[in-house]
C-alpha cells in the first residue's frame, strides 16, 4: 500500500514531488501517492477522507509552513507535532473563548479528542529524526491581533499555527490511518507584511526534512 504525502498546496512539497519523481518513484503508483487538499480545515477534511475511503493508504505525512508564537520556535525551524488543539471552534464572549467543550457541545474526551487534543500516538516513532515534537493550533482565521494570539497563547500554549492540521489528524485518527505532520516556520504569528515571510526559504528547509522523513519510512 502506498504512502501518501498531503499537502494545502503544491507548492509546499514542489521540490519532494521532484525529488521522487527523479528518484525513479511513480508518484501515484504502488509507493507514494500525492494529496493537495486546498487550504483550511474544511477542504482538508474532505479530501483527506475521500483519499482514504477510495486509496487505503498505509500511512500518510502531511507537510507545510507555519507561523510560530514564540522566539522559541524561530522562522525556519521545523518541527513534528505531536498534538493538534481548535483555535476557534466556539464563541467569544466578553474576551473570553469559550470552546465547544466548554459550552459543553461536545465532550473533550470524545474519540478522536483527549483532554480536547488531537494527539498522535504514531509521534514516537519518529524521535530519531531529531525534531521536536510540538502542540499545534488549527485556525479558521489566521491569527493577526494582539489580544487574540495572547488569548490563544495563554489558553492553549500552542508552539505553531496552520489551517489544516487539525484536520488532518481528526481524520487519520477516526480511520486508524497512521501519520505524521511537519511543518516548517514561515513567519511569526502576527506578521502580516509578507516582505518578512520567509516562503522560499522555509519550503526548501521543509522539504529537506520531508524528504529525509520519507527515507526513513521506506
Amino acid at each position: 500500500m502506498p504512502i501518501t504525502i498531503v499537502a494545502a498546496t503544491e507548492a509546499e512539497i514542489l521540490p519532494t514531488i521532484r525529488f521522487l519523481s527523479g528518484k525513479g518513484f511513480d508518484i501515484q503508483g504502488n509507493k507514494f501517492q500525492l494529496l493537495i487538499t486546498g487550504v483550511g480545515m474544511l477542504a482538508a477534511s474532505y479530501a483527506i477522507a475521500k483519499h482514504i475511503s477510495h486509496q487505503k493508504p498505509q500511512s500518510m505525512i502531511q507537510a507545510g509552513i507555519a507561523g510560530s508564537f514564540s522566539e522559541q520556535y524561530p522562522v525556519l525551524s521545523t518541527v513534528l507535532i505531536k498534538e493538534e488543539v481548535l483555535g476557534d471552534v466556539g464563541v467569544d464572549e466578553a474576551g473570553e473563548f469559550k470552546d465547544i467543550f466548554d459550552l459543553q457541545l461536545a465532550d473533550e474526551n470524545n474519540f478522536p479528542f483527549r483532554n480536547k487534543l488531537l494527539a498522535n500516538p504514531y509521534i514516537n516513532k519518529w524521535s530519531k529524526s531529531g525534531l521536536e515534537a510540538v502542540r499545534a493550533v488549527t485556525v479558521n482565521e489566521i491569527s493577526t491581533k494582539a489580544d487574540r494570539i495572547l488569548q490563544l497563547k495563554n489558553r492553549l500554549a500552542p508552539a505553531v499555527e496552520s489551517m489544516e492540521g487539525a484536520a488532518f489528524h481528526y481524520v487519520c485518527l477516526q480511520e486508524k490511518v497512521p501519520f505524521l505532520q511537519v511543518r516548517t516556520v514561515s513567519n511569526y504569528v502576527g506578521e502580516r507584511d509578507k516582505k518578512n515571510w520567509k516562503l522560499q526559504d522555509s519550503i526548501s528547509i521543509l522539504n529537506d526534512s520531508l524528504i529525509q522523513l520519507i527515507q526513513e519510512s521506506l
